[in-house]
């Protein structure tokens, strides 16, 4: 008997992990709430057999419910109002560096959390978020205000082709350029 429920359980662990990997999935963060939900209830479904004997109804059981997950995520690429019912939109929580708190209190979200998910972005402060969503996900989405975001080699870029551009302008008329002599030399 322990042979069989071994067998049975590697079964099993093999399919669901196989229908978790074609669900496209890497992580319970990344999941929208009915993502979740389906993947909680596919894990109960996964399990019962061990207990009942009856792996074909477990396949057929998981099968549906990803059957019924990948409609779903097609369905919301094609119709917004799909998106809409079922995984919902970003709410934003921060505009222009203040807390927009009737959102917050909207989503069941704590000014405790915002601080705590914007120190993990190494924000220290609320006055350098120009914007910020609570997406469907769970996870915090920012823009940072201009004086707070750093600086990006396109920036340094063209602060240093305005320094030595002011710098060089005032000796370029003076200075020879180092190809006329072997111009010269060409034409002799």
């Amino acid at each position: 008997m322990e042979i069989k429920l071994i067998i049975n359980s590697l079964i099993l662990i093999a399919f669901g992990t196989m229908i978790l990997r074609i669900s496209g999935r890497k992580s319970i963060s990344q999941m929208t709430v009915a993502q979740t939900v389906v993947m909680i209830s596919i894990g109960s479904i996964i399990i019962q057999p061990i207990i009942e004997d009856s792996i074909t109804r477990t396949v057929i059981a998981s099968t549906v419910f990803i059957v019924f997950m990948i409609l779903s995520e097609y369905l919301q690429i094609k119709f917004n109002f799909i998106e809409n019912l079922i995984t919902g939109k970003a709410k934003i929580v921060i505009q222009d560096g203040k807390i927009i708190v009737d959102n917050l209190r909207k989503l069941r979200f704590t000014a405790d959390q915002l601080e705590m998910r914007l120190r993990q972005q190494g924000i220290s402060s609320i006055s350098d978020v120009k914007t910020a969503t609570l997406e469907p996900n769970g996870q915090l989405g920012y823009e940072l205000m201009p004086h707070a975001k750093p600086v990006t080699v396109a920036d340094m870029n063209q602060i240093l082709s305005q320094i030595f551009q002011e710098q060089i302008k005032p000796n370029t008329a003076n200075v020879p350029n180092i190809f006329d002599e072997v111009r010269n030399s060409d034409k002799k």
